[in-house]
């Protein structure tokens, strides 16, 4: 089974203001306390069972819920909100209702969560966040498992591999069992940074912690390791746990609108490299040029090869979300029509 997914927001009911990202800047946390940290969890709660709804409804059984459901949560306990005693059944509902339709609901920290930095106010606050999205977990009923995968990056080498990943496993050690069972670790898009062998080498052979591969990052980080090697070697660390590889695939918004200039180009006769000195299109010119490599695409032109691995999950990370998706899987379609 092939399940594809996409990241945090729902575009189409984003439009209904149906949405789990409600937050606040520390101005409106300062003035409004719990008692807005507390509303706004509640509404960020009750919105995500209707996008777990509108998922089953067509047929899209994986999502990374967003780190934002309950705001500002590094500042408070969450049992000490007012309304935790509802939130809590909210969310254990949600869960009950991601379990009964066989959805996989995943979340995906943010960079500032750094286990392996020197600074110990930085890796304290790291430890805060990930706990916190793991109690979240718990408040969805979910048993600690890398089914519910908590996805982070190494974060830094800090001009020294081996020196920060014992730091790094040092403060995993720190971390409570239900996160332990949890966290994953992702390969970077950086040469200079973690590939799919250095995490396999460095962490999980001394941990067992699973590798997501992300095949975007793979590109600009091989590790001597072609595309299948890296897919492979990174699903042995969840074949050893018995859990389905979770995998992350996006493509290049360069390329994606170096394409839609190619178009305009060919439309009106146009070279390229004679294109700056067209005004209507100098400008469109120019914001290619500002646009990094690395940079995520709106759409996915193509599915990603999965070198006939038949159960596999693929968080698609586009920015047009399950919009991209849809388009995913339309093509999905249409190549097994026509294979």
């Amino acid at each position: 089974m092939k399940r594809l997914g996409y990241a945090c927001n729902n575009m189409e009911l984003g439009m209904q203001n149906i949405r789990t990202g409600r937050t606040m800047i520390d101005r409106k946390f300062k003035q409004g306390g719990l008692k807005l940290a507390s509303e706004l969890s509640l509404a960020n709660a009750q919105d995500l069972i209707k996008i777990l709804e509108w998922n089953e409804q067509h047929d899209i059984r994986l999502f990374r819920l967003g780190s934002e459901l309950f705001p500002r949560w590094n500042h408070y306990e969450l049992n000490a909100l007012p309304d935790y005693e509802e939130i809590s059944e909210v969310l254990k509902h949600a869960g009950d209702f991601a379990k009964a339709h066989n959805h996989r609901i995943t979340t995906h920290p943010g960079p500032f969560n750094i286990l392996g930095s020197p600074e110990a106010r930085v890796v304290d606050n790291s430890i805060v966040s990930l706990e916190r999205h793991s109690e979240l977990f718990d408040l969805m009923g979910f048993a600690p498992s890398y089914e519910n995968k908590i996805n982070i990056h190494v974060g830094a080498t800090y001009n020294d591999k081996p020196g920060t990943i014992r730091r790094w496993i040092h403060n995993y050690d720190r971390l409570s069992d239900n996160l332990k069972a949890r966290l994953v670790i992702e390969n970077d898009d950086k040469a200079s940074m973690y590939s799919v062998r250095d995490l396999y080498e460095m962490l999980h052979l001394e941990i067992g912690i699973p590798i997501t591969f992300d095949y975007f990052h793979h590109k600009f980080n091989t590790g001597d390791l072609s595309e299948r090697e890296a897919l492979m070697l990174a699903r042995e660390t969840w074949d050893l746990h018995g859990v389905t590889q979770c995998t992350h695939y996006s493509e290049s918004r360069r390329r994606e609108y170096q394409t839609l200039i190619e178009n305009i180009c060919d439309k009106h006769g146009i070279a390229w490299e004679d294109l700056p000195n067209w005004p209507t299109f100098a400008k469109s010119y120019a914001e290619f040029g500002k646009i990094r490599e690395q940079a995520h695409s709106d759409f996915i032109l193509e599915l990603p090869n999965t070198y006939d691995v038949d159960s596999i999950d693929i968080m698609i990370e586009a920015k047009a979300k399950e919009q991209a998706l849809i388009r995913v899987e339309t093509l999905q379609k249409n190549a097994m029509i026509l294979g």
